[in-house]
């Protein structure tokens, strides 16, 4: 003899189209933020190389500072003149102080002053922690005048 079991009527009444719809939004959601994240690095840099240089694991929330070859400076995909770097900078930090970070990235071929300036900016606008950034290098074969790594 078979047993027959009753199902509840609550269960029958579920609807699955709401949850959908939110799997939905949060799918666009995802989408349109990573696509934000990603305007930062856009711009084409040639960084310089470095042997102690690490890839970023991660996509930290600092402020972008790039630096063409003909030292100018870009925020957001946007060219800035060194007063409107300094303004942005001031609210990065008004609006998380003491904990602003600032990512320069500067092309390998520029010169020197525009990267000091980016520096002092940072430092006046108050925000402590700010790195230039270099790319990692491989191990490269040693120069005539430098003896092999061990």
């Amino acid at each position: 003899m078979s047993v027959k079991i009753k199902k509840g009527e609550a269960l029958s009444n579920l609807s699955m189209t709401p949850m959908i719809d939110m799997v939905f939004n949060l799918l666009i959601f995802f989408l349109v933020a990573t696509r934000f994240a990603e305007e930062e690095r856009e711009l084409d840099v040639n960084l310089p190389d470095a042997s102690e240089a690490v890839p970023l694991v991660s996509k930290p929330r600092e402020l972008f500072i790039n630096i063409d070859r003909q030292g100018r400076y870009f925020v957001t995909g946007k060219l800035v003149s060194i007063e409107e770097l300094e303004r942005i900078c001031r609210r990065a930090e008004a609006s998380n102080p003491g904990r602003a970070s600032a990512i320069i990235r500067a092309d390998r071929d520029c010169r020197w002053q525009p990267i000091v300036a980016a520096i002092n900016v940072c430092k006046k606008a108050g925000i402590r922690d700010y790195r230039v950034t270099t790319r990692e290098t491989r191990q490269m074969a040693p120069t005539p005048h430098q003896p092999p790594a061990p």
